[in-house]
């Protein structure tokens, strides 16, 4: 077993993203040089993370300065807050930063070019946008970098994010539009997973039936895409026998314009992220 090896850390404001985040980096296979420091508000999601070895989890309710202490001893410091505080939050932190921190954004819609401003010029900031499947080591995150950040820079914030995942490295005009694929995407799984376990039971099987069918189904469809190395397209032609079944439901689905629908979706998406933004 390799061993990832990182060196010290803050994650400050540790939501659904953070914590995701936080979960690979307690990993056996995964050394963080320096510990672990995770910030929140209150001292009851602070608590929820106490047991995690090698963590120190401060909660800002009784620790008023955690924010600032963190980022003075880590070496990259993951900002985990909603959107509409990052500002605030830089702003309470960029004294505190040394040179040759790397300051990581998981916030949507939130530039680099904000952030760049109301941080010092030796501080170099990465933008990313992991997913929540991450809390089972399969995010897919996309990287942007600042332009202070070096190659190694980046290299080692791709360190960081594939603890919980796969990485993609794109320019940041492309990472609000994956935010609405990747960082969305579990949703739209979730809710046409939550649409099919509605109809089994309106066809007479018990909630529990419906799950097993349900969830089994997506597993193992996309265990199989992943083992088979073929397209979506070719394997839903594969089930798909002529003149069928399964052809007459997906004519059904495709009279009803998923490509729109999902066009329509992703774009109300992106115009979100940049009202998040401004």
């Amino acid at each position: 077993m390799t061993t990832t090896t990182l060196p010290s850390i803050a994650i400050l404001g540790a939501g659904s993203l953070g914590s995701a985040i936080l979960n690979g980096l307690v990993s056996p296979d995964v050394r963080v040089e320096g510990g672990i420091v995770v910030t929140n508000r209150s001292v009851a999601k602070a608590r929820a993370l106490d047991d995690l070895d090698g963590v120190r989890s401060v909660a800002l309710e009784e620790e008023p300065g955690a924010n600032r202490e963190a980022a003075a001893a880590a070496s990259i410091v993951v900002i985990g807050v909603k959107p509409g505080m990052v500002v605030d939050l830089l702003h309470e932190i960029r004294d505190d930063l040394t040179p040759g921190t790397i300051v990581v954004s998981v916030a949507a819609g939130v530039t680099i070019e904000t952030f760049e401003a109301n941080l010092p010029e030796g501080v170099a900031v990465i933008r990313s946008m992991p997913n929540t499947p991450a809390l089972v080591g399969r995010a897919v995150t996309g990287i942007s970098p600042g332009t202070r950040s070096t190659p190694e820079q980046l290299a080692l914030t791709r360190e960081l994010f594939e603890t919980v995942g796969e990485v993609l490295e794109v320019p940041e005009d492309q990472i609000d539009a994956l935010s609405t694929i990747s960082g969305s995407g579990p949703a739209y799984v979730f809710l046409v997973m939550e649409e099919l376990v509605k109809t089994a039971v309106a066809k007479g099987f018990t909630p529990e039936q419906a799950r097993t069918m349900v969830e089994g189904t997506f597993r193992g469809a996309t265990e199989l895409l992943h083992e088979s190395g073929k397209t979506p397209e070719e394997l839903r032609r594969q089930v798909t026998s002529p003149k069928g079944t399964t052809e007459r439901a997906i004519a059904v689905m495709q009279q009803a314009d998923f490509s729109h629908i999902f066009d329509e979706a992703t774009d109300a998406a992106l115009a979100r992220a940049r009202e998040l933004a401004g």
